[in-house]
């Protein structure tokens, strides 16, 4: 009996050929989809990363010193460096406050029949400007304003309030236009909410107070840190409320006045610049400081309420 012969695998390649370029860039992300993402990079490159660049070096280079002398000016120098707190008492205040107006008027409105006609009527402020709401509160505010004027007609007080020209005045204006800003931002988290949860919340006994803590507020927790963050840094940036409402030389002397200064005014380019990066640095710290609270407060989930 003869055995027959298999037949014999022909021989393997030395090497496999590799997968189109195509195929191995879009396994690293990197397809047609990925590329739509390009104009909005190079928007944010000439719109914030090449002046923070530029303005960071600038700042390092100052008139006459070591690299560091621009921000050894400022930090010992009283008159500089109180501008921080001066601005900070008056950004902390207003954001904290505009977000205890927004909460609740934002829970009260989701619920109303015309809610379009009041969130018109409520951000209304936001489309007059600073420059605008400034004057008008010169008018309403000032020494013989309509608000002094009716006091001293009804005998509340016997003589006209100093309300402009101080810290009051720009405090006021800052709650005026940053409130539409925070109102729509906290709304947009509070509708996101089933009514049903706090329906069932109250079916099993919670007060009005227990279905706010325990039910609402974990669940718009992660938008009202965005909403401070952004309504702080918006505060936090105040100029022409501060010069034409407060006391630009006094109390309202905030940290942009002192940058506007350096350079328009001394024309000192190189300590307006490092002005800038410790008003950004300063921003940067108290919006850090805010998300880490925040993770402590609550870590659960935040999505998917309502559907």
């Amino acid at each position: 009996m003869t055995s027959t012969s298999l037949p014999t695998a022909a021989p393997a390649s030395g090497r496999e050929e590799a997968p189109p370029l195509s195929v191995r860039l879009a396994a690293r992300g990197l397809d047609g989809t990925t590329l739509l993402v390009v104009p909005a990079l190079l928007a944010i490159l000439g719109l914030f990363v090449y002046p923070f660049a530029y303005g960071l070096v600038l700042s390092l280079q100052p008139k006459a010193g070591a690299w560091w002398a621009n921000y050894a000016r400022f930090f010992s120098d009283p008159f500089l460096y109180d501008t921080i707190g001066a601005t900070l008492r008056l950004a902390l205040p207003v954001t904290v406050l505009n977000l205890a107006l927004a909460v609740p008027i934002a829970l009260r409105v989701r619920l109303m029949r015309r809610q379009r006609l009041l969130t018109t009527i409520l951000v209304l402020p936001i489309t007059l400007g600073t420059v605008l709401v400034a004057e008008g509160l010169l008018n309403f505010l000032g020494p013989q304003g309509w608000f002094n004027r009716s006091l001293v007609w009804l005998g509340v007080i016997a003589g006209p309030l100093k309300l402009t020209n101080n810290y009051w005045g720009v405090f006021a204006s800052l709650l005026i236009t940053g409130f539409p800003f925070a109102f729509l931002l906290t709304l947009s988290s509070v509708t996101g909410i089933d009514p049903a949860l706090e329906q069932a919340a109250a079916t099993h006994g919670a007060n009005a107070w227990q279905r706010f803590t325990k039910v609402v507020l974990p669940l718009i927790l992660p938008g009202l840190a965005v909403t401070f963050c952004l309504s702080f840094v918006q505060a936090f940036s105040v100029f022409p409320s501060a010069v034409l409402l407060g006391a630009p030389a006094g109390a309202t002397r905030v940290i942009s006045i002192a940058a506007y200064q350096a350079a328009f005014e001394d024309y000192d380019y190189s300590l307006a610049s490092a002005i800038a990066m410790i008003m950004g640095a300063v921003q940067l710290a108290i919006v850090g400081l805010l998300l880490w609270g925040r993770t402590l407060l609550y870590t659960g989930p935040v999505g998917g309420t309502k559907g």
